[in-house]
C-alpha cells in the first residue's frame, strides 16, 4: 500500500506536524518530519526535515484519528453490542478483538489505510517456539518466556466467544492471529486517560525507540511506539516541553502530541523513549534488544541469607549494571554480609548505609564473591561468549538471501544451528543432495526466516548478558589488583 495515500489520509484527519494542519492537505508530515529509512537504527522510522529544538511539537493527533476501543465500537453497533456484552474481558483483550473485527472488514474499514501498513509479524516472547525459547538459555529468561506464551494463549481462549459472537473468519479467530493483534497492541499503543489498553496511533507509531538516560543511545526498536507519559493541558505544554516530556495526551487540543526529546539536525531520525525497559523487557514487549542499553539488568543467583540482610533494599536493586559495575544495593549487602555477624557493630552499619567501604579486606572479599559468582553462571551455561558470537556469524550466514554455502561450511556448523536445521527440516535445502552442492543459492520460507530471527534475538539477549558478566569479572578483578597493589 502506497505510504502517500496513508500520509494523505491521516492529513484528511488531521493528523500533522505543524501547528497550521490546513497548509498540508497532501501529506500530514513534510513540515518537520518525514519517512525515512534507518537501516541501522530500527528501519523505517521518522526523520527531521528540518532543524528541531529540544521540547518542541512535532507531531499533532487529533482523538479522533485514535484507535481506541471507543472509536472503533463509536462506528459499528455489532461491536458495541459485543463489547457490552464481555465486558469480563480485560480492555487490552476487548481492543485486541475490536483490532481482529476492523481487520476482518478489509477495504470497508475505517482504518483500512493504517491497518494495511501494521507489520505482519512481530518476535515478542510470546510468538517464540520451543527452540527459541529454549536458546534463551538463562532460566529466568526461559521462565518470562513461557509466562508470556501461557498468557497470550490464556487470553486468546477468554475471548473466544466475543470472536465467535462478532461471527470472525475462522482465521482470525486463530491463535496466531490473537498474536498477531496483541502483539500489535504491546508494541504499539500510546497511554491514554480513559482506556488502560491505551490507544493505537497513526503516524505516532512510526517513531522508534530511544533508551531514557542516554539520548546519544543508537537506537533501534520495530515501527513502533509505546510509552506511558502523563495528559497535559494547553496551558502545560510549555513547561512539559522543557520537562522533555515525549508526548501526551493534550485533553485542550483533544489530541495526542508528540515532542522532540532533544536537539535534532536536518536527517536525523526523530525517537520517541518508551520507558525504561531492561533487553528482556523490550523482547517481552516489543520485540528486539539493544546492544548498549543504560537500562540493562543481570540478575545473579544469591543465597538466601544474602537476602535477609538486604531489607533496606528492594531484591531486583541487586544486580549487575550492562558495563559490569555491580550496582550501589548488590556490593553494598555483600560487604555487611561478609563481615561475621559478631562484628556487625553500628560503626559498620554506617559505613555500609552510606555506601562506604569497610575495609580494604572486606573490599576484596566482596570484589572476589561476585567474580566468582560470575564465573560460575558462566561455566553453567551451555555456550560460551565465543561460541555465540560464532553462531550469531553463522545465522548472518543462512539469513543472507544470497546465501552459497559450500559443504565444507555447512560442516563447520556447531551443534545449535545444526540442531536448528533438524527440527525444522532444512537439511535438504542446504545441502541440495547427498553429496551436497556449490554455487546454488538457498532461499528460506518466510515461516522460517521469522523463526530464525527470533533464533537470532534469543541469542543476541544472552550473548548480551554474557559480556555483563565477563565484564563484571573484569571489573571485580581489577579492583582486587587495585585494592592488593598489584
Amino acid at each position: 500500500m502506497d505510504m502517500e495515500m496513508f500520509l494523505r489520509w491521516a492529513a484528511e484527519l488531521g493528523v500533522s506536524d505543524s501547528f497550521d494542519s490546513s497548509r498540508f492537505r497532501d501529506s500530514c508530515l513534510g513540515h518537520s518530519l518525514s519517512v525515512a529509512d534507518f537501516p541501522l537504527a530500527g528501519g523505517r522510522g521518522l526523520g527531521a526535515v528540518r532543524e528541531l529544538r529540544k521540547g518542541e511539537l512535532v507531531l499533532k493527533v487529533p482523538r479522533k484519528a485514535l484507535l481506541t476501543t471507543e472509536t472503533m465500537v463509536a462506528k459499528d453497533q455489532a461491536l458495541r453490542d459485543a463489547v457490552s456484552v464481555h465486558g469480563s474481558l480485560s480492555s487490552t483483550q476487548i481492543l485486541s478483538v475490536c483490532l481482529l473485527y476492523e481487520m476482518s472488514k478489509g477495504k470497508s474499514s475505517f482504518w483500512y489505510q493504517y491497518l494495511v501498513h501494521l507489520p505482519r509479524d512481530y518476535d515478542l516472547l510470546a510468538t517464540f517456539g520451543e527452540f527459541e525459547k529454549q536458546a534463551l538459555q538463562v532460566e529466568d529468561a526461559v521462565w518470562a518466556a513461557e509466562k508470556a506464551i501461557a498468557k497470550s494463549q490464556s487470553e486468546w481462549k477468554e475471548a473466544g466467544a466475543m470472536m465467535k459472537e462478532l461471527d470472525l473468519k475462522p482465521k482470525f479467530q486463530s491463535l496466531q492471529a490473537w498474536l498477531w493483534a496483541s502483539a500489535t497492541i504491546s508494541s504499539r499503543t500510546l497511554h491514554i486517560p480513559w482506556d488502560s489498553a491505551g490507544c493505537l496511533c497513526p503516524v505516532g507509531d512510526l517513531f522508534n525507540y530511544d533508551a531514557p538516560g542516554d539520548a546519544s543511545n543508537t537506537s533501534k526498536g520495530p515501527e513502533s511506539q509505546a510509552s506511558p507519559p502523563q495528559t497535559i493541558s494547553t496551558s502545560e505544554c510549555q513547561s512539559q516541553s522543557e520537562k522533555l516530556t515525549d508526548g501526551g495526551f493534550v485533553e485542550d487540543a483533544n489530541a495526542y502530541c508528540l515532542y522532540a526529546r532533544r536537539n535534532y539536525q536536518l536527517g536525523e531520525q526523530v525517537l520517541l523513549c518508551y520507558g525504561t525497559y531492561t533487553n528482556l523487557e523490550l523482547l517481552e514487549h516489543y520485540g528486539f534488544t539493544l546492544e548498549e542499553n543504560p537500562n540493562d539488568k543481570v540478575f545473579i543467583p544469591l543465597e538466601a541469607s544474602l537476602y535477609s540482610l538486604a531489607s533496606s533494599w528492594p531484591k531486583d536493586s541487586l544486580y549487575i549494571h550492562q558495563d559490569g559495575k555491580p550496582s550501589f544495593a548488590l556490593v553494598s549487602t555483600l560487604r555487611l554480609w561478609l563481615v561475621p555477624q559478631s562484628q556487625r557493630d553500628k560503626s559498620v552499619m554506617r559505613l555500609v548505609y552510606a555506601g562506604s567501604q569497610i575495609s580494604v579486606k572486606n573490599e576484596i572479599l566482596v570484589m572476589k564473591w561476585i567474580s566468582e559468582k560470575c564465573g560460575s553462571v558462566l561455566r553453567d551455561l551451555p555456550t560460551s561468549v565465543l561460541e555465540d558470537t560464532v553462531l550469531l556469524q553463522d545465522i548472518d550466514k543462512l539469513q543472507d538471501p544470497g546465501l552459497r554455502l559450500e559443504p565444507k561450511e555447512t560442516e563447520a556448523f556447531g551443534i545449535e544451528i545444526r540442531a536448528f536445521l533438524d527440527v525444522n527440516g532444512l537439511w535438504d535445502l542446504i545441502n541440495g543432495d547427498v553429496t551436497g552442492f556449490s554455487g546454488k543459492a538457498v532461499e528460506f520460507s518466510r515461516k522460517t526466516n521469522r523463526i530464525m530471527s527470533k533464533w537470532r534475538l534469543s541469542v543476541q539477549w544472552r550473548l548480551r548478558y554474557k559480556r555483563t558478566l565477563a565484564d563484571c569479572i573484569s571489573y571485580c578483578n581489577e579492583k582486587r589488583n587495585h585494592l592488593s597493589g598489584v
